[in-house]
């Protein structure tokens, strides 16, 4: 419906402001026309807190039905609260709300189909009385997009039971994660710009182990540290925690303190067809308590250790790592213990099929740890100049493994070898079937 000067007065007149249209304004939404920041009873570049005149205009258009079509300029603002049926759009790249303290910036709370597009959120690094600069809890289908998010001193956004979308978003410059989700109800995570974050860039996180089902799809995130420090917690392009049946596909990361997809306790995820670079520990990981991983069609290029699915001694089990491309991995001499260096680590319920890696200075493939190990399958791989093209557990207490038809180029200290419980070869070359028993067969490989 076109919004004429008629319909414009009656709805100042129930907002308290005065009515009017900007000449020219490109049409958004149900054909509204943008309004003017008089019409609105705002004033650009003002030190003043906006917040009052924002929020009486969020309310009428909620009260009408009807989008709320913010002009370009830069607003200072308090906490604003979103209701059922808001849709507030703003002047893509030129509509900039900036955070005056008092709490929080957007928040919306017991809500549905809410919908922000085309506008900035600037925390200016205040305090936050809220867990993100866009704080949504209990909103069934919220619609996020075309945003611009900065200096957060918390997470950018933050949304807890919350289903819809959050796409082509820009993120940096936030002191938490860019984008956090916890226990979603339907979450599409898409084409959104993540940078230079604390902690992390796309979390998705449930409160207890269960099915999520969001898909995070298409991003870019570059620059993500671990401000926050620890083990691993911290420091990852998208961590996945306790969430099951999650899709991360087609992400370009690069450039994290730790991990560029860390599955965490997340059974049936799928890890497919990501670009990963420069990562300071393993680029993608499945770990503690998951069954179910799908590691496929993935590039790793620079990091400590290319894929690692592991502890089975926690129930870390099933998995299938297939198709992916792991290169120029790196040891890291300054641990005193945990120096890695290895192209692709599996421990149980595994098969390891078709993978390709290149300049691994521990170990192609490692193939359990200590007792850990159970029913893996690693066939038709190739490993390219590394030290040791596989390593597998030597321990009394592992299972039964499959090694056959992989071909090894250039290993300098063997091709296939046993290993102890620090991860050392030992024992003979095993490459052409010399000690397999009834837990190893090992057959028709190939060692250049």
């Amino acid at each position: 419906m076109t919004i004429n000067r008629r319909n414009m007065l009656a709805a100042g007149a129930v907002a308290g402001l005065s009515a009017g249209a900007v000449a020219g304004a490109r049409p958004v939404a149900a054909r509204t026309r943008a309004s003017s920041a008089v019409d609105l009873g705002l004033v650009r570049e003002s030190p003043l807190d906006q917040g009052p005149a924002l929020q009486a205009a969020i309310d009428a258009a909620a009260t009408r039905g009807e989008p709320l079509v913010l002009p370009a300029g830069r607003f200072r603002t308090g906490p604003l609260q979103l209701r059922t049926g808001i849709r507030l759009i703003g002047a893509s790249g030129a509509t900039t709300l900036e955070y005056s303290g008092g709490g929080s910036l957007i928040t919306a709370e017991n809500a549905d189909s809410i919908v922000i597009e085309g506008i900035g959120f600037d925390g200016a690094y205040l305090p936050l009385d809220a867990e993100g600069l866009v704080q949504f809890r209990n909103v069934r289908d919220a619609r996020l997009s075309d945003l611009t998010i900065t200096r957060s001193p918390s997470n950018g956004i933050s949304l807890t039971n919350t289903s819809g979308s959050v796409s082509d978003c820009r993120i940096s410059n936030v002191m938490q994660a860019a984008i956090r989700s916890m226990d979603a109800t339907g979450l599409d995570i898409s084409r959104n710009a993540v940078a230079d974050c604390g902690n992390a860039g796309i979390q998705v996180w449930r409160s207890d182990l269960g099915e999520d089902g969001s898909i995070v799809s298409a991003n870019r995130i570059v620059r993500i540290r671990a401000d926050g420090g620890g083990s691993g917690q911290n420091g990852n392009g998208v961590s996945v925690y306790r969430a099951g049946s999650v899709l991360v596909s087609g992400n370009r990361i690069t450039d994290c303190a730790f991990t560029a997809v860390r599955g965490n306790a997340a059974s049936d995820i799928q890890i497919v067809g990501n670009s990963c670079a420069r990562l300071g520990e393993v680029a993608i990981y499945a770990e503690f308590g998951f069954e179910g991983a799908l590691i496929a069609n993935n590039v790793v290029d620079t990091a400590a250790t290319g894929i690692t699915v592991t502890n089975f001694n926690e129930g870390g089990r099933l998995a299938v790592v297939q198709g992916n491309l792991v290169r120029n991995l790196f040891r890291r001499e300054h641990e005193p213990i945990d120096k890695r260096g290895h192209g692709i680590t599996v421990e149980a319920d595994t098969a390891l099929t078709g993978n390709v890696i290149e300049k691994a200075p521990t170990a192609g493939i490692i193939i359990g740890w200590g007792p850990f190990m159970r029913e893996v399958v690693a066939t038709g791989n190739l490993v390219r100049a590394s030290k040791v093209g596989i390593l597998i557990s030597s321990d009394p207490g592992a299972g039964a493994a499959l090694l056959s038809n992989n071909m090894i180029s250039g290993a300098s200290a063997g091709s296939i070898r046993a290993m102890d419980g620090n991860g050392d070869p030992i024992g003979a070359e095993l490459a052409h079937g010399e000690g397999a028993n009834k837990m190893l067969a090992i057959a028709g490989n190939l060692a250049v």
